[in-house]
Order: structure tokens, then C-alpha cells, then sequence
């Protein structure tokens, strides 16, 4: 299901959001869930992912930030038309949480921006009406 989408500078951020059941343990508050993330760049400019930040947050308003370098250890570099898709995931105390976040991307020509993701919600099935 797709969450969201969002264009910053002309990068395009699709992500769509599975609940991983069988690695999941309610009973433990341990709930495991996968994103898969399209970036797109559609601008007229090759753009190179440098780093990346995450605002993880959980029902409880326990908010994780998350900083790293390029995304599944790749830094990918996005040519006009071209796209980037990767599948990572999050383990939250709750059945429901939101992420967020941004890359922060650089041009070719060495201009340095943030490419926004959008807020996507995390949810067990059933959580949600």
C-alpha cells in the first residue's frame, strides 16, 4: 500500500509498507515492520545520495532518530529519469508508529539539498480502522 509521496529539488519519494507477522511478538512488544522506498530522480540534474535521516516514532511518543551514511550501504546516483529502489525495515514497541525523514543529496554541480520523505504510518493489521 502505498503511504505517501513527495518531491524536493525533483526527487520523487514513493513508500509503500509491509507488517512482518512472523517476525513480529506482540507479546513481547516487538513489532517488525518492512519499507520499501522508490526514488526518482525527475529533474534535469544528476543527484548522488550522501546520507540519510530518520524520525522513527512509536505510540508511545518514544522517537528514535536515525543518521547513516547512503542507504542499504550504497550511495546511489541518480541520473535525470532515473530511480532507486531498496527494502529495509523497523522493529517498534507498538503495533502503530510514523516515520519521516530526509536524504540529503548533492548535484552534480555541487549543490547539497534535502530530499523530504514524507510521514508514513507503520500499522499492524487490524490497528487501523
Amino acid at each position: 500500500m502505498t503511504q505517501g509521496t513527495t518531491m524536493t529539488q525533483q526527487i520523487n519519494v514513493d513508500v509503500d509498507t509491509l507488517y512482518i507477522e512472523s517476525e513480529s511478538s506482540p507479546v513481547n512488544s516487538q513489532y517488525v515492520f518492512a519499507y520499501t522506498i522508490t526514488i526518482t530522480n525527475t529533474g534535469t540534474e544528476a543527484a548522488k545520495l550522501m546520507t540519510r535521516h530518520w524520525v522513527i516514532t512509536d505510540a508511545n511518543g518514544h522517537i528514535e532518530e536515525v543518521r547513516g551514511d547512503g542507504v542499504v550501504g550504497e550511495q546511489p546516483h541518480l541520473k535525470p529519469g532515473e530511480g532507486f529502489q531498496y527494502t529495509s525495515g523497523a522493529v517498534l514497541k507498538t503495533p502503530i508508529g510514523t516515520m519521516s525523514g530526509s536524504y540529503q543529496m548533492v548535484t552534480e554541480s555541487g549543490n547539497n539539498f534535502d530530499a523530504e520523505i514524507p510521514e508514513f504510518i507503520l500499522s499492524s493489521p487490524r490497528t487501523l480502522h
